[in-house]
């Protein structure tokens, strides 16, 4: 079963490409995933987050602070201003550009942790990076939301703080709870994790792919363009303020990975919850999941070639 697992894990990027495809080709079938099942599964996502969480992620705060600071104003600045300036680039309709300005106000991903490992990366800092962005997003999320898609849509700040802690912050508390008082349990079931989280994010996918098959099929090139270049320009960016700010190699390649890969699967659950009445808003978050695996891998080659 672990080797299973791990195979799973590994062809994170190749599950959830294949899953969307599908999705997007035969809708009926991959429609059986609701979209309402996408808030349970982030959540569950975000309890094996907390599973193999410990004080010492924590710990980096106090002993790393400078790194931290930088990693964090970097998370909450470069990509939602890059949404932004996208969305108003390309003269994108009011629920696309809302679906990326909800991506860019997103912590980053538990897959850059990973992705920060493959690379070479500076890990304890990427896992400080993602815990500390993670516990902030319930507040900057919504309102760096309202600021830059306010113009768009009204956007219910209280509500979707509420929404946050709900789906993100209290499945992480528990998930340090269960493996506080059960750790031997929490130590044998996370070699599954991985492989958990890809079919969760997977399953996320298709639920939005699938509720959208017709509109991306028809005008989906344009907001792939886009989510691709929201993606690869924030790698770009976070690298080169490493590198202003002359940071060692190792912590360039962190704060890149991270201020690159978001939790588009909180994107899709926002979108869905609180945009649901523009069905497209949840679609670049999907195509974020996808495509960021897909480039992280290539970025972590990469890394470790040159």
């Amino acid at each position: 079963m672990k080797q299973i697992c791990n195979i799973i894990s590994k062809g994170m990027a190749f599950i959830v490409l294949l899953t969307a495809v599908g999705a997007l080709f035969w809708p009926s079938t991959f429609g059986v995933i609701r979209t309402s099942w996408i808030s349970y599964l982030l959540g569950m996502v975000m309890f094996g987050m907390g599973l193999t969480m410990n004080i010492n992620d924590f710990k980096i705060i106090f002993s790393r602070p400078r790194d931290i600071i930088i990693g964090c104003i970097a998370q909450f600045t470069i990509m939602p201003t890059l949404a932004w300036c996208l969305a108003k680039f390309f003269e994108l309709p009011p629920e696309l550009a809302i679906g990326v300005i909800l991506v860019g106000c997103c912590p980053g991903g538990t897959a850059s942790n990973v992705i920060t490992y493959l690379a070479g990366g500076d890990l304890p800092l990427s896992v400080g990076f993602t815990s500390i962005s993670t516990i902030l997003a319930p507040l900057l999320t919504p309102l760096l939301t309202w600021l830059l898609a306010g113009t768009y849509v009204n956007v219910s700040i209280w509500p979707m703080f509420i929404s946050i802690i709900n789906v993100i912050i209290i499945p992480i508390i528990l998930g340090l709870i269960t493996k506080y008082y059960f750790k031997d349990l929490s130590m044998k079931i996370a070699d599954y994790l991985p492989a958990f989280s890809t079919i969760a994010i997977a399953l996320i996918v298709a639920a939005v792919v699938s509720a959208n098959s017709l509109s991306l099929r028809t005008s989906g090139l344009l907001i792939i363009f886009v989510v691709i270049c929201h993606n690869l320009l924030g790698y770009v960016i976070g690298f080169l303020l490493g590198k202003i700010l002359k940071l060692a190699y190792p912590k360039c390649i962190a704060i890149c990975v991270e201020v690159g890969m978001q939790n588009s699967g909180l994107a899709c659950t926002l979108a869905n919850q609180y945009f649901s009445a523009m069905a497209m808003a949840a679609v670049p978050g999907a195509i974020f999941s996808v495509w960021h695996n897909i480039s992280g891998a290539l970025l972590a080659r990469f890394f470790r070639k040159y």
